[in-house]
């Protein structure tokens, strides 16, 4: 296993410390935050949802996160060869090329969604989301979003997620997340301000922080699950391959601790947003997924400057989406690189490729492609459910049985220690949670997807 770390020394690594946890905090954070916990949270109770997501973070997200952290850094490689590598002769490198084609299944619906926050942040400086009924406001999401549309600024975000890939690691992806990161919890914060001037700012922070345990059913307990296990990127390879690029002084369990803590407060902070503004106005906060395109915009062109907090809104979605894309990107661009023997710009190129490929499928589910389905879903959301229900937990499952029961102890030891300079105490509880906890828990994620249970 030495030979492992030695194998490799020209390989990139981030810069500084603060690069490493920039990067991965970035990859963590995304639209799963910002978009998904705050309908997840309203149609699930507000506080009794929160709680239970809280939970599941520190039981299964750091577990899960640190075991991809040991295989990255420890084998300094992609997702496919981290695999090769501690288990040669054997079939789970499988279980890499899940990671590479579940992200390029991502990256093809993921980009269109991330279009539209561009595409909204242009059409709230020139107030055309200022809409004055709920059948205008859907009517103007469907123009907005229709295929043509879809695929213009779909392209116009990849393009953006090129420029950032295409300068490497460090000048790259880590210098891009150093300043996007930043500007990113900045915005946060002003809305976090913003809301506490709201009239029903009470009201939302009861709805959020004060649980009604009565509302905490199965239901409610498989969805804090599922958003805990996907809002952190687990099942994919993202953080294995970010991790492959920590240098050998970061400390993989307190660094797992931090992007965790980082990534649930975002999420916290995103509730912090919203909910007090849906009060504040008279809605539902059961709006489900229509509530950040549709009724946050309606909201809002409500307030004073109106058209600016929806401009800096879809801003705080872009910047979240371009941090996740990259890193999504990344898995099948470190593979190329290293198993195919691309070079760099060669490999963000093909990577680039097969996502435009892809995005221009489910772009066009809403304009030509409509009425096109397999299995009676379009492509958008066909590429939505198989990755999100099916692969990532799937190559979840993988990583936790893999480190847990076939991964020799000193190595993960070694890893997480620094070959003994530093202590980590709760090795043999995260290996056990690694070994028992977390497999069940993604399988009942996996039968709840399904519609099993």
């Amino acid at each position: 296993m030495e030979l492992i770390r030695e194998e490799k020394r020209e390989r990139a690594v981030f810069a500084t410390k603060l690069g490493a946890i920039a990067t991965t905090v970035g990859s963590a954070v995304g639209l799963g935050n910002i978009w998904r916990f705050p309908y997840e949270a309203g149609v699930h109770g507000g506080g009794a949802f929160l709680i239970c997501y809280l939970g599941f973070v520190f039981l299964i997200g750091i577990p899960l996160l640190i075991a991809e952290f040991v295989m990255g850094r420890g084998t300094r490689s992609n997702v496919f060869g981290a695999y090769r590598k501690l288990s040669p002769g054997t079939r789970w490198d499988l279980f890499g090329v899940l990671g590479i084609i579940t992200s390029l299944i991502i990256l093809s619906f993921y980009t269109v969604v991330a279009g539209w926050t561009a595409e909204f942040c242009l059409a709230s400086i020139t107030g055309e989301l200022n809409f004055a009924t709920e059948e205008a406001r859907h009517e103007g999401f469907m123009v907005l979003t229709n295929g043509g549309n879809s695929m213009i600024w779909t392209n116009v975000f990849i393009a953006f997620n090129f420029c950032i890939l295409i300068g490497g690691v460090t000048k790259g992806i880590e210098r891009a997340s150093n300043i996007l990161m930043p500007l990113f919890f900045l915005l946060l914060v002003v809305f976090c301000i913003n809301s506490f001037f709201l009239p029903g700012f009470w009201e939302g922070m009861n709805y959020l922080f004060w649980p009604d345990f009565s509302k905490i059913t199965p239901s409610v307990i498989l969805g804090a699950l599922g958003q805990a296990f996907f809002s952190m990127s687990l099942g994919l390879g993202c953080m294995m391959t970010y991790a492959s690029y920590f240098n050998s002084g970061s400390r993989l369990g307190k660094t797992a601790v931090t992007t965790s803590i980082l990534d649930t407060m975002v999420a916290v902070l995103a509730g912090v947003i919203i909910f007090p503004a849906v009060f504040s106005f008279g809605l539902s906060p059961s709006a489900g997924p229509t509530l950040v395109f549709e009724v946050l915009p309606h909201i809002f062109y409500q307030l004073p400057g109106g058209g600016i907090w929806s401009t800096l809104f879809f801003l705080l979605l872009f910047l979240a989406s371009l941090t996740s894309t990259v890193s999504l990107s990344e898995i099948s661009i470190s593979y190329f690189c290293e198993e195919k023997g691309m070079t760099r710009g060669k490999a963000v190129m093909v990577s680039t490729l097969i996502t435009i490929f892809g995005a221009i499928l489910c772009a066009l589910s809403f304009g030509p492609l409509a009425g096109f389905t397999i299995f009676g879903l379009d492509f958008f959301n066909l590429f939505d459910y198989v990755s999100s229900n099916v692969l990532m937990p799937l190559g979840g499952l993988g990583c936790s049985v893999f480190v847990g029961w076939f991964v020799k102890r000193q190595f993960i030891e070694n890893e997480l220690t620094d070959h003994g300079k530093y202590k980590f105490r709760l090795l043999k509880i995260m290996v056990f949670f690694l070994q028992w906890i977390c497999p069940a828990a993604i399988i009942l994620i996996f039968l709840n997807s399904i519609g099993a249970i």
